[in-house]
């Protein structure tokens, strides 16, 4: 049964909001902080710049899904602009970054916990919220909706009051403390040198703006752009706000010691034991909030990755309510493993957190250069200009190089975990050629060896698998340049070399060159199957849908050319056909 027949729920505004929101809002219980320990009393400078970063990617975010509004992310625009071995990089960078969000937002959850249950086993307590979470992302998107947005409203409740009772705070005390504050040497360096590295560090406050893009075919048609306003808002109220009033608050010396629990902390000072108590009580939620953020945006773009044959099918079966549940299972476990093997060291963790979506925001702005630059007829709802997106991607690329200069080892700690990631996925992407060398190796060894690998790992049936998928690309009669490109797509980015060419033909169509075109191609590309197919009829929705169902091609095999603005369909209504041209 297709997701289309069993998908029941669409996330409304607050839905979305919330599930993508718990990410990037959870940030405020520690980036204030972590902001004043390199800015210091210019710390809600620097979270102002972050501020206007973000406000720049929503643009750049809303262009680009507004064009291709398909799960997948910063893989779904690179996989239409560039090379499939690019988008690959750019999830298997979205996937190191969701499980270091999940593993550290579970962790930290329970450390916070931990301050009223003393007895509680960090470790053992980390991998049951997992589980927990793993439990409502298997039951279903709406139900875990529901969830996600009672932690969202919490969570705002909470710092509301937290900034209402600092305020009070303020007003009966003065503002002795921050000009205390204010007055204090800088000592990192100079002013420049602290808005760098509080830019740098701040940075992680925007951790999860990129998860909306990954489920965005679960939300509703309108609700993407709405998210990505949404949670600028939120963050580019509340961080600044909260470092500047911090600041009016405590005194430096006693941000510096309370740095892991600032918040709430500055909850007890500002209105005391209830507000700190509330305050530890929201960052257990919402942190596990994050962790549901971190399934539901992975079992989107997993999902994606996995129809392209990025992953095995094996994780494309689904229950009955539609959820993908081995990629659920097979995130849970990912996460204990790395749980276990870094006992819980936030420091590790953070390195592959920090660095993996910096470089899936960046990535994400040199796929929107490339769709001007190779989809430019494609319409979208909006338009970031280039100089835009040039200046955000320089801001990320200052905060990658701001962050290596603040944890070294943080970034020796991404590149072990990302090394044996990108070459999982290559040798995925390459099993074709790896398994022809298997059956050749195979040929020169011995008798008992040749029926073990027969046995267990099945070469000849694999390959004939890989090789019977059929791909198509639909053609509006393009000359031989074109299709000779399609062919060296093909031939550089799929397994299979199977081709279908169909052309939607009527009555007054004459397609002889066309056919000596492509008699010219299939002597050029001996190894590239092509079969010509002329069909009549319309071309849109219900034409692919149907042959889609005859051929038993999924539409992600299928391609088209870049459409015109004169194009009366959406690409969103195209059902996953792909963008090569």
């Amino acid at each position: 049964m297709s997701k289309k027949n069993i998908t029941l729920h669409k996330l409304n505004e607050l839905q979305a909001t919330a599930i993508s929101g718990n990410d990037i809002s959870s940030s405020c219980l520690y980036v204030s902080a972590l902001t004043i320990a390199y800015a210091g009393q210019y710390a809600w400078i620097s979270l102002l710049v972050v501020a206007l970063v973000l406000f720049l990617f929503r643009k750049i975010y809303g262009e680009v899904v507004g064009a291709l509004p398909l799960n997948g992310g910063a893989y779904n625009v690179l996989l239409n602009t560039a090379s499939k071995r690019t988008a690959s990089f750019a999830a298997c960078l979205t996937i190191l970054s969701y499980m270091a969000t999940a593993v550290i937002s579970a962790y930290e959850a329970m450390f916070y916990f931990h301050d009223i249950v003393h007895d509680l086993p960090l470790i053992p307590a980390t991998i049951m919220i997992l589980v927990i979470f793993m439990m409502l992302t298997i039951i279903g998107i709406g139900e875990s909706a529901f969830v996600a947005v009672i932690i969202f409203i919490t969570h705002i409740a909470s710092l509301v009051l937290l900034v209402l009772s600092a305020c009070w705070f303020v007003v009966q005390h003065g503002t002795g403390i921050f000009l205390s504050n204010w007055h204090l040497p800088v000592t990192s360096g100079g002013v420049a040198t602290a808005l760098f590295l509080g830019f740098s560090a701040a940075m992680l406050g925007i951790s999860g703006f990129e998860s909306s893009a990954n489920f965005v075919e679960e939300q509703k048609p309108g609700v993407f752009p709405k998210t990505l306003r949404n949670m600028w808002a939120v963050v580019s109220f509340f961080n600044p706000v909260i470092a500047l009033l911090a600041l009016a608050v405590l005194p430096m010396a006693a941000i510096s010691g309370h740095q892991e629990s600032l918040l709430s902390f500055m909850g007890e000072k500002a209105g005391g034991n209830w507000l700190s108590h509330l305050i530890v009580i929201d960052a257990v939620l919402v942190l596990s909030g994050a962790v549901l953020t971190s399934y539901v945006g992975v079992t989107g773009l997993a999902e994606r990755i996995t129809l392209d044959r990025i992953l095995p099918n094996f994780f494309l079966a689904q229950n009955r309510r539609g959820v993908n549940y081995r990629i659920v299972i097979g995130f849970f476990l990912l996460c204990v493993s790395i749980l276990l093997v870094t006992k819980g060291d936030l420091a590790s963790l953070a390195g592959v957190y920090t660095f993996s979506f910096l470089l899936v925001m960046a990535l994400f702005g040199v796929g929107n250069l490339l769709l001007k630059a190779k989809r430019e007829k494609l319409p979208r709802p909006e338009r970031a200009t280039v100089i835009s997106v040039i200046i955000a991607i320089g801001f990320i690329i200052t905060a990658f190089l701001g962050n290596m200069r603040l944890n070294l080892p943080s970034f020796y700690v991404f590149i072990q975990y990302l090394i044996p990631t990108v070459l999982f996925v290559l040798l995925m992407l390459n099993r074709v050629r790896v398994i022809r060398w298997l059956i050749f190796a195979v040929s020169y060894a011995g008798q008992p060896l040749q029926r073990l690998v027969k046995r267990t790992i099945r070469p000849y049936r694999t390959l004939i698998k890989l090789n019977s998928q059929e791909l198509v690309f639909f053609t509006r009669g393009d000359n031989v340049a074109i299709l000779n490109r399609v062919m060296i797509y093909v031939e550089e980015n799929e397994a299979t070399k199977r081709l279908k060419i169909v052309h939607i033909a009527n009555e007054d169509s004459n397609n002889d060159n066309l056919k000596v075109d492509i008699e010219v191609l299939d002597r050029a590309y001996p190894d590239i199957d092509i079969n010509f197919v002329e069909i009549e009829g319309q071309f849109g929705p219900e034409m692919i849908d149907r042959l889609s169902e005859e051929w038993g091609i999924p539409k992600n095999f299928m391609f088209i050319g870049a459409p015109g603005n004169k194009f009366p369909y959406h690409v969103s209504e195209l059902g996953g056909v792909r963008l090569i041209m």
